[in-house]
């Protein structure tokens, strides 16, 4: 007995990406146009036709809810971060699901199984499904199981009982082996047709292969979890990298006078500045304090890389410059002993950084810088960069040597020490120096160290940075 309707036709080929919202829109309003068919359709019990028909709708509308909520999830699209991992991968399953199937969408196939004759019709898209020779027949509903996988044996056998005992239609999904050992995932729904006293006569099926629909479900599902994963680390390293940064970085904040117990010989205020992307906690330090004898000790300096990398080499570092400077090293050797340090650290980087003693008897400023911005000297409210002693980045050379330089400061002098992170923006990548410069006259009106800080925040707290930065600001006392 030749099944009523075959559903033999492959669906037709996606749309292009572009207008999501107007595809979610057509999804809608043709979902709504095959459901009003689908109540409309007036079927009797001895109608075959027309029970096909409401059947491939249920199977249409199933399909369209699905495409819906792909859409929406495709509106709102993946994070940034994700994007370019998630393509690539979306591409590599393309073209191996296009190699293996020659289309990007699966199809349908039909089946019925006679009760009384025995009789069993599938069509031919239903024997290239299940990779079944049209020669060998179509199977009973006795043999059907011995394709579906072990697993969902059970799951056929109760979706058939079911329909054939009490009369529930089938909706449910399944694996199947083919004969060539590949494995399709298969979802299948139909009815049982009934006699005039109400048996059941026999029972259709349309089967739709889901393999690849599944298959991109899995994908969209690790790739999902995946990123989780990676934003949960991510947030984790951030959170250990800025609680690390906190505990190293000095803990006073607004001004210090140096020395602690006596006549101010020097005014201090620093001030971290956040990258744009603030996720990426980088390597910048500052660092000011009280030596043994009276001198003081400045330094600021940045690290390559970001995360907790580099937030506990530059621990490592802090601390090994505050222990020299506190031995009585002066900043040229000092600097020599930290580029033996990176250079042979167990997790090798670059860095930069300027390191200033100041002695408050002879008003005495001697520094070393390796590879950094040199200091900024504003003396009655013009600035100028005072001329760097040689030296090379930190860890570039294991046979690098470091230069010290002294200058002679006068009372209300101001010293700028800063990382290249504040000048340097997305606008301008070698630094806008000129800036900094232009800030002399604000600088001369004002009363402290900190209110010189607030001054270059203020001028540069907004700029489109891509790395953080550090400033720190001394004037000298009377």
């Amino acid at each position: 007995m030749p099944s009523h309707v075959f559903a033999d036709r492959p669906a037709p080929q996606p749309p292009e990406r572009g207008a999501v919202d107007a595809l979610i829109s057509q999804t809608r309003r043709l979902r709504g146009d095959v459901d009003a068919v689908r109540r409309d359709a007036a079927v009797e019990d001895d109608d075959p036709q027309g029970r096909w028909q409401r059947a491939l709708c249920d199977l249409a509308v199933h399909h369209l809810d699905d495409l819906g909520t792909h859409l929406g999830q495709l509106k709102e699209g993946l994070p940034d971060e994700a994007v370019e991992a998630f393509e690539d991968e979306l591409a590599a399953h393309e073209a191996d699901h296009a190699q293996r199937t020659g289309s990007l969408l699966s199809r349908v196939g039909s089946a019925e199984w006679n009760l009384l004759t025995d009789e069993v019709s599938w069509s031919d898209e239903l024997y290239r499904i299940l990779g079944r020779s049209p020669d060998s027949g179509p199977m009973s509903l006795d043999e059907l199981p011995s394709m579906v996988f072990a697993e969902d044996q059970s799951l056929l056998t109760a979706l058939v009982t079911d329909c054939l005992v009490d009369g529930r239609p089938i909706d449910g999904e399944f694996r199947m082996v083919r004969a060539d050992g590949r494995v399709r995932t298969v979802h299948m729904m139909g009815e049982p047709v009934l006699d005039a006293d109400g048996s059941t006569a026999s029972m259709w099926a349309v089967l739709r292969d889901v393999s690849e629909l599944r298959r991109s479900q899995r994908a969209v599902r690790e790739s999902r979890d995946s990123l989780q994963r990676r934003q949960h680390f991510a947030q984790t390293e951030h959170r250990l990298a800025v609680e690390l940064q906190e505990a190293v970085l000095p803990p006073w904040r607004g001004p210090l006078q140096f020395p602690l117990d006596g006549p101010t010989a020097m005014d201090v205020s620093a001030h971290y500045l956040p990258s744009t992307n603030s996720a990426l906690i980088g390597g910048d330090w500052y660092d000011a304090s009280q030596l043994p004898g009276g001198d003081s000790l400045l330094s600021v300096g940045d690290l390559t890389g970001h995360g907790v990398t580099a937030t506990s080499t530059m621990a490592m570092l802090l601390g090994a410059l505050r222990g020299m400077a506190v031995a009585g090293i002066r900043p040229g050797p000092l600097m020599a002993h930290l580029n033996h340090l990176l250079e042979t650290s167990a997790q090798p980087a670059l860095g930069s950084a300027v390191c200033c003693r100041y002695d408050p008897a002879g008003r005495t400023l001697s520094w070393a810088q390796a590879g950094h911005p040199a200091p900024m000297l504003f003396r009655n409210g013009t600035g100028r960069a005072l001329t760097p002693p040689a030296g090379v980045l930190l860890g570039a050379s294991s046979t690098a040597t470091y230069e010290q330089a002294e200058v002679q400061l006068l009372p209300g002098d101001l010293l700028v020490l800063h990382t290249d992170g504040l000048t340097r923006t997305r606008a301008c990548a070698d630094g806008d120096m000129d800036r900094l410069l232009a800030l002399g006259p604000r600088f001369a009106g004002t009363r402290d160290a900190q209110e010189c800080v607030r001054t270059v925040v203020e001028e540069f707290g907004e700029d489109d940075r891509e790395h953080d930065a550090c400033v720190m600001v001394a004037r000298i006392g009377a």
